[in-house]
């Protein structure tokens, strides 16, 4: 019998820095407008050549992550949401409401909170965990936590190792929160909102640490109909 082994091919030290910078980035720990470190810096603190960095900044400065500044560094690329984001534009096109939006998102991250049930490493429990607790520190202070929301929904994606669904979970939150912001801070400005999406935010983690997927799947479930039905009651 022929078994389909394939070989290992290592991987790049380069492709390893340009990996760890974009998810930086994916995750929302470096935002748009956040100034990287110098070519140096970022040298010493992953502990690799300078022209390794160089690589893996012009990879994500191809793809229109980052932006070089003469003089000034390097920077988190500012989005223009309704020219760059194919989301945005495939919104507009087809006439889409919001409504569409969750529904297509109810799919993707209630399949995305099975995966991680089963997959989640102790790294992505962390994130999701901090998330929770950022969120936590964001409304005690009076302000919305919206960041910390899209934190913990990225988290979980990571989590479940999918690299397209990565990519498109983050054009999802691009969208959502930074294209038609306006239209959720109504979802956000009452407080037993907010403490509802914290109490299934938590649900959700402890699905997903009880490495429950039929659980993650049906907590996923109740808080995007959550919020779906909260702007379809809007509506009403």
């Amino acid at each position: 019998m022929t078994i389909p082994i394939k070989p290992i091919k290592p991987k790049r030290i380069s492709d390893q820095v340009f990996d760890q910078i974009r998810e930086l980035i994916f995750r929302g720990t470096l935002k748009p407008g956040d100034k990287l470190m110098t070519e140096r810096e970022l040298a010493l603190a992953m502990n690799v050549s300078r022209t390794t960095i160089r690589d893996a900044i012009q990879r994500l400065v191809t793809m229109g992550m980052i932006v070089q500044k003469q003089g000034q560094g390097t920077f988190v690329k500012s989005i223009d949401i309704a020219l760059e984001n194919p989301l945005a534009k495939a919104m507009e096109a087809q006439n889409a409401s919001l409504e569409d939006l969750l529904e297509v998102r109810m799919g993707l991250e209630c399949n995305a909170a099975a995966l991680a049930s089963k997959r989640a490493d102790e790294s992505d429990i962390t994130a999701m965990t901090q998330s929770i607790d950022e969120m936590q520190t964001e409304i005690e202070s009076g302000r919305l936590g919206t960041e910390a929301d899209t934190a913990f929904h990225m988290a979980i994606a990571y989590a479940a190792k999918n690299p397209l669904h990565i990519l498109i979970m983050r054009n999802f939150y691009d969208y959502l929160f930074l294209g038609i912001g306006e239209n959720l801070a109504c979802l956000y400005e009452d407080p037993k909102n907010i403490q509802e999406i914290l109490r299934q935010h938590k649900s959700i983690l402890a699905a997903i640490k009880a490495r429950d997927p039929y659980r993650a799947y049906t907590v996923m479930n109740e808080h995007i109909n959550f919020v779906l039905n909260f702007f379809k009651d809007r509506k009403q």
